[in-house]
């Protein structure tokens, strides 16, 4: 093989591991709007990207923190705190719903960070313990969940979660701000690239005189934020904060980011990529509802095998972008 020709080899590897969720996510809307009659619809169109969007909100996050080499597994039960939060503060008003699940989710998102930065401890460990936490907070806010909170439909936020426009809810416009901004931060700003630097080398990252530490605490933090933020917006949509959501959300969460081709190891992906892999898993949800016969637990068995195809076609590209495959 000339030497061209690896060049070659290695760019579209590269290629593929960063657009791959994309064609795939093409493919399978083709072949779904040809095999059902309903899903090809608006209607059907506005149910996926109002689903979509609470999930990419908190995927978002844990992208950042991926591309930095960590792993966040508390979002799911701070998801669901965030929920119960909101419709716990919108009593008081519709500022103190919003602000009460971000400041308390913020909050467990900057433990999580500043353990992990300062306290050198394991990012799986640390957020696996907040996951217990959150998990028990939200039990013991709710009388170990007998008690659901009802926010009243008057409510500015309230109005928020469900109001839309042309027909699409407030939150998806809400998750495209983010991910613009998601973007730009990432691709645009020093911030973005120095947590690319810190997922590719932390060691080389500090040699540089980057701030890995203090940039590895902002991360947490604001994968707490979003998780929170995406909890309240959901209770909005609900119009209560239940309980039982968020379960097993972090693992839909981390599909998502490694689906749309950010590296477990960190330092390559994007966030376009993970806008593709969340459409992606909500688009075959939606595929196995119109079958109708599947239960939706064949999701997780679908998202599952998925995220362990790409995890290995990942390992591979990777190996074939570096010149070793």
């Amino acid at each position: 093989m000339t030497a061209i020709q690896e060049t070659r080899r290695e760019w579209l590897a590269g290629v593929v591991q960063r657009r791959g969720s994309v064609v795939v996510l093409a493919l399978v809307v083709v072949i779904s709007s040809v095999a059902f009659d309903s899903f090809a619809t608006v209607d059907n169109a506005r149910n996926i990207a109002m689903q979509a969007s609470f999930l990419s909100i908190v995927a978002l996050g844990m992208t950042f923190v991926i591309l930095s080499g960590g792993i966040d597994l508390s979002v799911g039960s701070v998801y669901a705190l965030g929920g119960v939060l909101a419709a716990l503060g919108v009593q008081s008003g519709s500022v103190v719903g919003l602000l009460l699940p971000l400041v308390v989710c913020g909050g467990i998102g900057l433990l999580n960070g500043v353990l992990v930065a300062y306290g050198r401890l394991a990012p799986f460990i640390v957020t696996l313990a907040t996951l217990l936490g959150a998990r028990g907070l939200l039990l013991a806010i709710t009388n170990e969940g007998a008690t659901t909170r009802v926010m009243p439909r008057d409510a500015v936020l309230t109005k928020i979660g469900q109001g839309t426009v042309l027909g699409i809810g407030y939150p998806v416009f809400i998750a495209v701000v983010l991910f613009v901004i998601g973007v730009i931060v990432l691709q645009r700003t020093k911030f973005g690239h120095s947590v690319l630097a810190i997922g590719g080398s932390g060691e080389a990252a500090k040699l540089m005189g980057l701030p890995v530490a203090r940039r590895t605490v902002w991360l947490y933090t604001g994968s707490g934020l979003l998780a929170g933020l995406a909890g309240a917006l959901a209770a909005a949509y609900y119009a209560s904060g239940v309980t039982i959501v968020g379960v097993g959300l972090e693992l839909d969460a981390i599909a998502a980011v490694v689906i749309g081709g950010t590296l477990l190891t960190g330092g390559a992906g994007t966030v376009g990529g993970t806008a593709a892999g969340v459409l992606l898993l909500c688009v075959i949800q939606n595929v196995i509802n119109q079958i109708g016969t599947l239960s939706s637990y064949y999701q997780s068995v679908v998202s599952g095998a998925f995220l362990a195809i790409v995890v290995a076609i990942q390992a591979y590209l990777s190996r074939a972008h570096l010149g070793r495959g």
